[in-house]
């Protein structure tokens, strides 16, 4: 590791170095269990909607509700989170899901409700990701963080299949358990946070506060306009683009091949296929490989991405979808985190839980879109030509983000200048000597009613 931060081409930072950080494990910890009370509350709350109206509509709507606070307002709810201490936000965040949580878990409470209960408690979303997301880089370095992020999102990815599995499995024996389960989550996440995070002062400077939309605005200017950052941001995005759509499309493509396997297992086989690449790919290029490897894999990777998705053009089987899911997963894996660590390198700290709101607004809205745009085109052709022609146009887009990454240098600067706005100022210096002076400027300097007073005492101690 070099001393000033940034990843050291000599070997990658181990599972182990990452894992002796007291507060890393703490904020792991806390952020599993939020996520996995996050899916449980979707599978739990969709299921009980609709036993309640039996429409499938209200019980989409249910689920679909979650993603409508990082439509609407990502962005400024993580500037909220940017105006307050990180470890405050994170408790808050929960304590408000806990509550509202319970609340949903009453007997008889009418569907409205439960969706507009359901919408406040996802409010919460944003600022807390955000939040955990600023303080990481507080407490990782260099390419601990790296190592720390690819952790993070493999066992996000995880964290996804249980709390789907468990939620649906506990859910049909009871909604309100589930419930019950969901907010405990978020009551023991708060009280891990609060034991075992050192409580840290907001990192926005009392110059960067203004009003909470110009402040908003600041984080999208800071993303887009910097070409690092930028070029990182594009880069990301169009990962999201081409790597969701299997997931998207599993339910119809299973349905294509019911001769070859059950259509209920070919979409579970699709659905989870990327997330189990994902979690591969993140620990093993996160772990195995350089960090000066990874940075150079950046690009490849990118453009191997959706170039795996192009044999879908032959409609494979399911398995072979699958499979070519987890290729994709896996080679998203192996740039995003590296992405990732260099985005937070090159934002100063007063951003970046801004610049995580544009960031993770942008990909919720683009992976809807996407599956959105290939599922309409699906009606009208093939799924099977619909993604290999959508995963070919990724290949060409992906190829002109490579060839016009910024160079090595740029990348350092920026980095460094991040690293110049977040130093402290420097403390005055002492005063010189005053013109004439022949004092030095470290001693101090007699003043002469002290002089004429200690003279007068030595007079009287000798007449005594």
């Amino acid at each position: 590791m070099v001393p000033n931060g940034r990843p050291s081409p000599a070997r990658p930072a181990t599972f182990s170095e990452v894992f002796a950080q007291r507060e890393y494990r703490f904020v792991l910890t806390a952020g599993v269990l939020s996520w996995v009370g996050d899916y449980l509350a979707k599978a739990a709350v969709t299921l009980l909607v609709y036993r309640e109206t039996e429409s499938v509509a209200l019980s989409a709507a249910a689920f679909a509700i979650s993603y409508l606070p990082w439509l609407i307002g990502g962005p400024l709810l993580a500037t909220v989170a940017e105006r307050h201490p990180h470890r405050s936000v994170m408790i808050i965040c929960d304590l408000i899901r806990m509550v509202l949580l319970l609340a949903i878990a009453v007997p008889g409470m009418p569907t409205p409700l439960i969706l507009v209960l359901l919408f406040t408690a996802t409010l919460a979303n944003p600022p807390s990701q955000a939040a955990r997301s600023a303080l990481l880089p507080r407490i990782l370095t260099g390419d601990r963080l790296v190592v720390g992020l690819s952790i993070n999102a493999s066992i996000g990815q995880a964290a996804q299949v249980v709390g789907y599995l468990a939620g649906a499995a506990i859910a049909a024996a009871s909604p309100s358990l589930a419930l019950l389960i969901t907010s405990a989550t978020y009551a023991v996440s708060a009280t891990l946070i609060r034991l075992g995070i050192i409580a840290r002062p907001t990192a926005m400077k009392a110059a960067h506060r203004s009003h909470l939309l110009r402040e908003t605005g600041e984080g999208f200017r800071i993303v887009f306009g910097q070409p690092v950052l930028r070029a990182i941001a594009i880069l990301v995005f169009s990962a999201m683009l081409f790597s969701i759509v299997p997931e998207g499309l599993a339910a119809a493509w299973a349905g294509r091949h019911t001769d070859d396997m059950d259509q209920g297992l070919a979409q579970a086989v699709i659905m989870a296929s990327a997330p189990v690449g994902y979690i591969f790919g993140g620990l093993i290029v996160g772990r195995l490989v350089t960090p000066a490897r990874r940075i150079a894999l950046m690009r490849p990777l990118a453009v191997l991405a959706p170039l795996l998705l192009v044999p879908s053009l032959l409609d494979p089987s399911p398995l072979v979808v699958a499979l070519l899911a987890a290729g994709c997963g896996f080679a998203v894996a192996g740039l995003l985190p590296t992405a990732n660590g260099l985005f937070v390198q090159a934002l100063p700290d007063g951003f970046r839980a801004r610049a995580f709101g544009v960031m993770a607004s942008g990909m919720q809205v683009i992976q809807g879109l996407a599956v959105l745009v290939t599922g309409l085109l699906a009606e009208r052709f093939s799924i099977p030509l619909v993604v290999g022609l959508w995963s070919s146009t990724g290949v060409l887009l992906m190829a002109a983000v490579a060839l016009s990454w910024p160079s090595q240098t740029k990348v350092d600067a920026a980095i460094e200048a991040a690293s110049r706005a977040d130093a402290p100022s420097p403390m005055p210096a002492p005063p010189g000597p005053r013109p004439g002076s022949d004092h030095p400027a470290d001693q101090p300097v007699s003043n002469p009613d002290e002089e004429q007073r200690d003279t007068q005492k030595r007079h009287r101690d000798t007449v005594s």
